[in-house]
């Protein structure tokens, strides 16, 4: 692992104690030693602008990122967090259809349940609360050892009333 990358987990490892703008301007600094076409430097940006509750400066951050080529692990956390950002702008159609197509692209991926865990907030937004649920529940019913099958078709049966 590079010295930059351990100063940036750094940053983010003590920006509880630190607050949102000590850790926005830790993680300027990082990003300010990297090109500016640099994917990742990009993604921590967009975090610590979301970290500080600044979600309009964060969205071309994680536009910009994903566009230079982010790898995993950074490109689905990008996704899911761009995901969370939109919908935290009240864009949460937006928010749903990134998050479909990165959980059709990648229903396996590691972040899979954490984009429909999204996805069921995006939805309970646009006031579908039993796709909402639906989604949520198809997250969770794996999950379950004993019950996942049943969980799986009460969910199925759900409607909206």
């Amino acid at each position: 692992m590079d010295d930059w990358r351990q100063r940036v987990d750094a940053a983010w490892a003590a920006a509880d104690d630190a607050g949102e703008d000590a850790t926005l301007a830790a993680i300027d600094e990082l990003v300010a030693e990297r090109p500016a076409t640099d994917a990742e430097a990009l993604f921590e940006a967009a975090g610590a602008r979301d970290f500080a509750g600044r979600e309009v400066d964060a969205e071309p951050f994680y536009r910009a990122a994903l566009a230079h080529g982010l790898v995993e692990p950074y490109r689905g956390q990008a996704i899911v967090q761009l995901a969370s950002t939109l919908r935290n702008l009240d864009r949460s159609a937006e928010a749903l259809s990134l998050l479909r197509d990165f959980l059709a692209a990648e229903p396996e991926h590691p972040l899979a349940d954490a984009a429909r865990a999204f996805a069921a907030l995006a939805l309970f937004d646009d006031g579908m609360r039993a796709d909402a649920l639906r989604e949520a529940l198809a997250a969770l019913a794996p999950h379950l050892p004993r019950y996942g099958r049943a969980v799986t078709a009460y969910a199925a049966a759900l409607e909206d009333y």
